[in-house]
């Protein structure tokens, strides 16, 4: 039975991984000239004119935020598409009625979105050598959070898919949500320049934690215990995968 489930997952890897290379002009390459013009733009215009946050250029410390914000949105684009397209065109159905268990397709869903904020994330880095010299403070904190930021992202992008009706639905969670956690989740700013009524109310964004633990991993500097916030991001996607888990059993949004 596991032969069954590893070449059903193989399959379903080698599609979505197959796909980002097949078109990696609108996969890979917005992203990291969008985040090529976040560098031109605040770090060397508006970063010139301010001074350092703990002890590194703005530069520097807004480049582990800026690559944090394009694996979060890789990540979560890349799976809502495709799984939500499979469910449009009655692909998942075949998938749901074949041996194959539910751990199995999730996981080559998953599989695309993680390849593809990897990568994507490995591009804006080396492109961020050129507007900023970078230390890795911690190699295993970098590799971790990107791991775990990818997953609970690509997770989130399962369960919008599962709900969403037409394709206009997918854009709903980015545009409005995943976008204002992002730019009020400490990428351009420290929290502790701000008052603490605002500070308090920082601590209830889930984006502050994954982008203080990845300016750890480079700087070696946090608003928060690195501990904590990755204890809090791995019980975000246990649960998370159990969502996705149980609303598959229950057939939610995808047998129509």
């Amino acid at each position: 039975m596991w032969k069954v489930q590893w070449v059903g997952f193989k399959t379903i890897a080698r599609k979505e991984t197959v796909r980002i290379f097949r078109i990696w002009s609108q996969t890979l390459l917005p992203s990291v000239i969008t985040i090529t013009l976040y560098f031109l733009i605040f770090g060397n215009i508006i970063g010139a004119r301010l001074g350092s946050i703990g002890g590194y250029t703005y530069m520097q410390f807004i480049v582990p935020g800026l690559i944090m914000m394009a694996v979060i949105n890789n990540a979560y684009s890349n799976v809502v598409s495709t799984f939500f397209s499979a469910k449009f065109q009655r692909n998942i159905d075949e998938m749901l009625v074949s041996p194959l268990s539910f751990v199995a397709i999730i996981l080559g869903f998953l599989s695309g979105g993680l390849t593809r904020a990897v990568i994507v994330g490995f591009l804006v880095t080396a492109v961020s050598m050129f507007f900023a010299p970078l230390k890795i403070y911690s190699i295993s904190i970098v590799i971790l959070t990107i791991f775990l930021t990818s997953l609970l992202f690509c997770l989130c992008g399962i369960i919008n898919a599962i709900f969403a009706t037409k394709f206009d639905d997918i854009a709903i969670v980015p545009t409005f949500v995943l976008t204002p956690l992002t730019y009020l989740g400490g990428v351009f700013y420290s929290i502790d320049s701000l008052p603490i009524f605002w500070q308090r109310l920082s601590l209830l964004n889930p984006i502050l934690y994954l982008v203080n633990c990845f300016r750890y991993g480079f700087l070696g500097v946090s608003d928060i215990p690195v501990a904590k916030a990755l204890i809090i991001l791995s019980v975000v996607i246990a649960l998370l995968w159990s969502a996705c888990i149980h609303l598959l059993k229950k057939g939610v949004g995808v047998r129509l």
